[in-house]
């Protein structure tokens, strides 16, 4: 995204909710804008056009003698004119939450097209920018738009949430310092959501953040779940409770169960909703090693969503201490494990540059056997194009972690499974990725071609 240009910008910003992208527009124009405006939730079409005015008036006070507009077409006039007045040489449009301001049968994606085509797109001087939580609308009405604004998007920003390098440099950037494992922990409960991390304060513990921010009656992330599907998607009932499902299994759902356990029918509509999901960076589709399209798999990839629902929904839980009394139980167990395999799955980039790989072209999938009665799967398959495979075992264990005997055998059989099922010619490397580390013994010589520790994840 550049500030300066020859020719008029019209620039989409999206990304998940509470991801930083209203920051980000702050952060590069400060207050220098010609307008700006921000869309409501939930409110009509009146309601919209009359707060698209106050904002009008704020920044032209000539418009007072104006009538408010009864329509968008003349809303955008209104705005032209202000525009036309203005003396800036780069006049910046912000419209902050611009998928909100579409409401049923307002004609709003019409009066943008042709603000756009008809006046600014022919001058030099207007940028504008336009943000929005609901993914998928941008991408459906904006970037991917068939009609009077097909190819208008000039520049396209989508914002993900931290890796656990940026979080590890936001949080420092602040005073906060927690080592590898600790910030491994914080991301397993809210991921790198910029402000749920604005959230912590210096001096606390995780622990004590995840009991303040979660389990105490006014936290912020105790209430947040609510808010975060019905401030994205009309008819969110069905966005969540696909969403719920999927936090059942952490393997992932075809959708053909995902229809069955979210009672939802697996036609147009769910593909829609798996569509906008995973557009939003909720859910990931996954394609397990060897197999087609059609049985592919959906995982709930939101760390926060995740956590909300397995420890924070309906719990009695409560004040200080409430979160280190759930610790070790076989529920944070089986969390534990899935959370750190999704932050494994989503800094692919670091496993790689820590595997010496970076250059080489991989495919990711995951694997299951169809055949051993022990039904062996692996957590992470990494397909290199210089016929080398490595099967992943990703391990959460708070001390450094040891093959046995008995795991030793069964590692041995799952690598022969792998390679009779999928009858791949190349070499194998079985590769384990561990908080810190995998102890040498008679079971892992020989065995174990690649270990990473949870400090490569921070390249």
């Amino acid at each position: 995204m550049q500030k300066s240009s020859d020719k008029s910008e019209f620039i989409a910003i999206y990304g998940r909710r509470r991801v930083g992208k209203t920051f980000l527009v702050k952060h590069l124009f400060g207050d220098q804008y010609a307008f700006q405006v921000t869309g409501l939730s939930n409110v009509n079409t009146k309601r919209q056009l009359s707060n698209f005015f106050l904002a009008l008036n704020r920044f032209d006070n000539e418009l007072e003698d104006e009538e408010m507009p009864n329509n968008w077409f003349d809303a955008f006039q209104l705005l032209i004119k202000i525009l036309e007045r203005n003396t800036q040489k780069r006049k910046v449009v912000f419209i902050d939450e611009l998928p909100w301001l579409d409401t049923r049968q307002s004609g709003f994606i019409s009066a943008l097209e042709h603000f756009w085509n008809s006046w600014a797109f022919h001058r030099e001087d207007i940028f504008l920018v336009v943000c929005g939580s609901a993914t998928s609308w941008i991408i459906n009405n904006l970037i991917n738009n068939r009609g009077g604004l097909h190819n208008r998007v000039t520049s396209r920003v989508h914002l993900h949430p931290f890796t656990l390098k940026e979080t590890d440099q936001y949080l420092k950037s602040r005073g906060i310092i927690y080592d590898p494992h600790q910030t491994i922990q914080l991301y397993m409960a809210m991921g790198g959501i910029p402000f749920y991390l604005e959230q912590l304060v210096k001096g606390q513990s995780v622990a004590q953040s995840i009991d303040d921010l979660f389990f105490s009656e006014s936290g912020l992330l105790r209430t947040e779940f609510g808010n975060l599907y019905s401030s994205l998607f009309k008819g969110h009932e069905r966005h969540v409770s696909i969403i719920r499902s999927l936090a059942q299994k952490g393997k992932g759902l075809t959708r053909a169960e995902i229809a069955k356990k979210a009672k939802v029918s697996p036609g147009g509509t769910m593909t829609r909703i798996l569509q906008e999901l995973e557009q939003c960076g909720f859910i990931k589709q996954y394609l397990p090693f060897g197999k087609k399209y059609r049985n592919s798999l959906y995982q709930l990839v939101d760390f926060y969503s995740l956590f909300y629902l397995k420890f924070v929904e309906g719990t009695r839980a409560s004040g200080k201490g409430a979160w280190l009394a759930q610790v070790d139980h076989p529920k944070w167990r089986a969390w534990s494990g899935y959370a750190f395999e999704n932050i494994c799955l989503y800094h692919i980039d670091e496993i790689k540059q820590g595997l010496g790989i970076s250059g080489v072209y991989t495919e990711i999938s995951s694997w299951r056997s169809n055949q051993s009665a022990s039904g062996a799967q692996v957590d992470l398959v990494i397909d290199r194009r210089d016929r080398v495979i490595h099967l992943c075992e990703i391990k959460f264990s708070e001390k450094v972690y040891s093959i046995t005997k008995s795991y030793g055998e069964t590692l041995k059989q799952k690598i022969t499974s792998f390679r009779e099922e999928t009858k791949t010619s190349k070499s194998i490397f079985l590769t384990f990725v561990t908080l810190y580390g995998l102890k040498e013994n008679p079971h892992s010589i020989n065995l174990v071609q690649n270990e990473l520790r949870a400090d490569s994840l921070f390249f």
